[in-house]
């Protein structure tokens, strides 16, 4: 199964998304490591942003200063008093008031001596490396009441200097590029879809663009000029088909014209002759004669003029041919009933509407028994159908990649390519019923044909 083509918005996107992660996983690695390698620098932010959430938990009352941690911030600072570290608390006033102490002579060892007036923040380094072992207090405003909150950790046992660390990255790196990364992404797709929209015009003109009209061309009209210039190319392109398909048409029209004249003479002669040979070579010749009208009907088909469709009535073109084919259908010991079920005025060219049914008539007529019935049917509404009970179509031509449509029996199918192609310029889908020895019926649906086709 094939893969269908990726969006350009997709790409892009894909890219930002990606060179966006590998920025933002080395900006990470950059500010880990700054962090990391500097003692001080992380130190101080451990101190700061733990002394800020004990803070949280001083309350104010009346005037009245008090420390009431809550249980998760209780077991974050409980006592650590082992050989894989401690943490030692202590909370005081400005005037030297203790509120809370998880010490005593440590306290004393490490911390600010009471009668000291509360700084906004110290630190002291108490053994150099990791994990940390680091002294320091901030001072807080709670309320008109100043606190000073001091913490010494040894050994870093609850690990804040990791907390800390992903704190910073996450606060200073994640979200800011995280929202930066949503916008650029944003207005990447925005720009684009903005630069994509004359695509997407030139797109929707080429699909409107009518394959009869050798003359059609996509608008240049508010193109950038990037666009401008691929729009040209095409329009250039379209101007080299155009004229490759009319020097087509006119070679099949010319050389069917040129060859009319010396088979008509060649049949000429060959009726003064009597002999079997020669009754032989007139039924060639008419064969040729046939595949020359066809190839003839083809080339007209080709070259229809969007001018040339008008509104006609169904069942006036299907009276009109019965009366003129029907000697054509007795001589060949058939029958043929018309049937006029009432139309509606449609828009289409009515001199191929007619080529169309007077081909599937004689197809019936051709490949079919003597003594063969055929009825050619208009109606109800914009439907016209040609129905016969012979021997069903055996031999429906297929497509072939190099000699176009070919019969099985290597017959060209002109006929009902004929047919085809006339449906296609209408827009009406053709609908076969056939079975072996129990006849066929052809119906062509002219419904979607439209009503301003002919202003167009």
């Amino acid at each position: 199964m094939k893969r269908p083509n990726s969006s350009l918005i997709g790409i892009v996107a894909r890219r930002i998304v990606a060179f966006s992660l590998l920025a933002m996983a080395i900006q990470i690695g950059v500010v880990f490591a700054d962090y990391w390698f500097d003692d001080d620098k992380l130190s101080v932010l451990m101190l700061q942003q733990e002394t800020e959430l004990l803070a949280s938990a001083v309350r104010v009352r009346n005037g009245i200063v008090s420390f009431e941690p809550d249980r998760e911030l209780s077991e974050r600072y409980m006592d650590r008093h082992d050989r894989d570290g401690s943490i030692f608390l202590r909370v005081r006033t400005e005037s030297g008031k203790p509120l809370y102490s998880n010490c005593t002579t440590e306290c004393a060892e490490h911390f600010l001596p009471m009668s000291i007036d509360a700084p906004n923040f110290w630190k002291r380094e108490i053994q150099p490396g990791k994990p940390f072992s680091v002294a320091g207090g901030q001072t807080f405003e709670r309320a008109g009441a100043t606190v000073l909150v001091e913490l010494a950790i040894l050994k870093d046992p609850n690990g804040f200097m990791y907390s800390a660390l992903l704190h910073e990255m996450f606060d200073s790196m994640i979200v800011p590029m995280t929202l930066m990364f949503c916008l650029v992404i944003g207005a990447t797709i925005w720009s684009i879809r903005s630069a994509l929209k004359p695509v997407a015009m030139a797109a929707a003109a080429a699909d409107r663009l009518d394959p009869r009209d050798s003359g059609a061309r996509l608008p240049l009209t508010r193109m950038p000029e990037e666009i401008a210039r691929l729009v040209n190319a095409v329009n250039r392109m379209l101007a080299r088909v155009a004229d490759l398909i009319q020097s087509q048409k006119l070679f099949s029209s010319s050389i069917a014209h040129e060859i009319r004249t010396p088979v008509s003479i060649a049949k000429m002669e060959l009726s003064h002759i009597d002999d079997p040979r020669a009754r032989a070579a007139e039924r060639d010749l008419d064969a040729l004669t046939h595949i020359l009208e066809q190839l003839t009907s083809l080339a007209r088909a080709d070259a229809v003029d969007p001018s040339a469709y008008q509104s006609a009535s169904l069942s006036q073109i299907g009276a009109s041919l019965a009366e003129a084919i029907v000697p054509f259908v007795f001589d060949h010991d058939k029958s043929l009933e018309f049937v006029d079920e009432g139309t509606p005025a449609v828009t289409i060219i009515p001199a191929l509407v007619e080529n169309m049914l007077r081909n599937l008539i004689e197809n019936a007529v051709k490949h079919n028994p003597p003594g063969t019935r055929i009825v050619l049917t208009c109606g109800p509404g914009s439907i016209v159908s040609v129905e016969d009970n012979g021997k069903g179509l055996v031999d429906l031509p297929e497509h072939h990649e190099d000699l176009g449509y070919i019969k099985r029996t290597g017959q060209l199918g002109l006929g009902l390519k004929i047919v085809q192609r006339i449906s296609e310029l209408h827009d009406a889908p053709i609908a076969f019923e056939t079975a072996p020895d129990q006849g066929t019926k052809i119906t062509i649906d002219f419904s979607a044909a439209r009503s301003d086709r002919a202003e167009t």
